[in-house]
C-alpha cells in the first residue's frame, strides 16, 4: 500500500482542467491524496481540504510535489465537481482491492446520500458492491431513485470480477435475471426472499413447514448490548417441487433463518428466506451474516462518522466523488498494518490519522 502506488493509480484519473494550456498550478494526484488524507483526520469539506494542506504542508512535501503549494478550496472544490467519479472510483478501488481475498463475500445493496439533492437533480442513490470481509468497496454504480436498483445491480455486476465470490443482495435483486448474470460470471449467491416473489417465498414457507425438522441445522449464539440472540440457519437443497427452477439460474437451495432475540426477559421470533446457489449450511451462514456488513460497517460510517448526509456539497458531480474518498478511507482503516516505523505526524488543529 506504498503511496507512490497510489499516485500512479489516481495518475490515471483524467483531468478537466484544460491541461494543454499551460496554465494547470497543482497536480490533480495531489490534490486528490491531500482531499484523501483531509477526509482520514476528521475533515468535511473543501475548506478543511485547504487548511489540512496548509497545516501540514512540509510532511505532505516528503511524498507530493506541490509545485505551487497548496490548492485554496476553490480549487478543490472546481476538481471534485468536474472529475469523473466512476475513473476515480475505479483508479482508487483498484488500488485498494488487491487485498482483496479470492472467494470473499460482496455484498450489493444501496444508500441515497440524502443531502445531495438540489434544484438540478434529485438525491444520488448510490449501489454499492462492499468486500466484507475486506471492507472494501469494489465498486458503485449511480441511480436517481432506489427503484433502478433492478438495473443497476446488473451493469454494477459487469464492471467486476466476482469469480469464485459469494454475491449477497437483498429482496430487491431477487430477479431471474441477476441471477442469470451471477452464475455467468462464474460466482455463487444468496439472496434474500421476499414478497416481491410471493409464489415463491409461500412455497417456501410451506415446504420448510412440512420438513424443517429433518433438515440439518446450523446454530449460533451471540450475546451483547443487553441481548441473547440465537439463529438457526437450514438449507433445503430438494428443489424437485419448484416448478421454476429452470428460470433461476444456478439455484440449489431455498434457505431458512430463524432468529429469536431476547431483552428484558422479552422474546421475540423471526424467520427469513433466502434463494441460493450454496448447498453447504455453514457457508450459507457465513454469507448471511456478512452482508450486514454492507449496513453497518459501510453505510452506518458513511451516516454517523462521515455525516455524510449533512454534507453541503451538492454541485454537479461532488457528493459523488466525495462519497469515494469516505469509502475509501473506510476501506484503507481494514488494510494489514505494515510492521515498520509508525510516522510521527505534527500536532496540528486536526486530529491524528486513526
Amino acid at each position: 500500500m506504498k503511496i507512490d502506488k497510489l499516485k500512479a493509480s489516481l495518475a490515471k484519473v483524467e483531468d478537466p482542467r484544460r491541461t494543454d494550456r499551460g496554465h494547470v498550478l497543482h497536480k490533480l494526484e495531489d490534490i486528490l491524496i491531500i482531499g484523501l488524507c483531509t477526509f482520514a483526520c476528521n475533515g468535511s469539506d473543501f475548506a478543511d481540504m485547504e487548511e489540512f494542506g496548509t497545516e501540514r504542508e512540509e510532511w505532505l512535501k516528503n511524498f507530493l510535489e506541490l509545485p505551487n503549494g497548496i490548492p485554496n478550496s476553490d480549487t478543490f472544490r472546481r476538481i471534485f465537481e468536474r472529475i469523473d467519479p466512476k475513473a476515480l472510483v475505479e483508479c482508487l478501488y483498484d488500488w485498494l482491492s488487491s487485498n482483496r481475498k479470492d472467494g470473499s463475500v460482496i455484498a450489493v445493496d444501496g444508500k441515497t446520500i440524502c443531502g445531495s439533492g438540489n434544484h438540478e437533480h434529485r438525491a444520488y442513490h448510490v449501489v454499492s458492491a462492499f468486500a466484507a470481509e475486506n471492507q472494501i468497496t469494489l465498486g458503485e454504480i449511480v441511480t436517481e431513485e432506489k427503484s433502478n436498483e433492478l438495473t443497476a445491480v446488473p451493469e454494477l455486476l459487469e464492471t467486476l470480477d466476482i469469480k469464485h465470490s459469494i454475491i449477497t443482495a437483498d429482496a430487491m435483486s431477487c430477479q431471474k435475471e441477476i441471477t442469470r448474470k451471477i452464475i455467468g460470471k462464474k460466482a455463487d449467491y444468496v439472496i434474500a426472499l421476499k414478497g416481491n416473489q410471493p409464489s415463491l417465498l409461500e412455497d417456501a414457507a410451506m415446504y420448510f413447514g412440512s420438513f424443517r425438522k429433518e433438515l440439518p441445522v446450523f446454530a449460533t449464539s451471540e450475546k451483547g448490548h443487553g441481548r441473547i440472540e440465537k439463529r438457526e440457519y437450514r438449507l433445503l437443497t430438494d428443489l424437485s417441487w419448484l416448478p421454476e427452477k429452470k428460470d433461476w439460474a444456478g439455484i440449489k437451495a431455498i434457505g431458512e433463518v430463524q432468529s429469536t432475540v431476547m431483552r428484558d426477559g422479552r422474546v421475540s421470533t423471526d424467520t427469513r428466506y433466502f434463494i441460493s446457489s450454496l448447498t453447504e449450511v455453514q457457508r450459507f451462514a457465513h454469507a448471511v451474516r456478512c452482508h450486514w456488513s454492507i449496513e453497518n460497517q459501510l453505510h452506518w460510517c458513511l451516516d454517523v462518522i462521515f455525516d455524510e448526509d449533512s454534507s453541503q456539497a451538492k454541485k454537479d458531480l461532488s457528493p459523488l466523488n466525495l462519497n469515494v474518498l469516505r469509502k475509501g478511507i473506510i476501506a484503507l482503516q481494514e488494510l494489514p498494518k505494515p510492521k515498520t516505523k509508525q510516522i510521527q505526524y505534527p500536532k496540528t488543529s486536526f486530529s491524528s490519522f486513526p
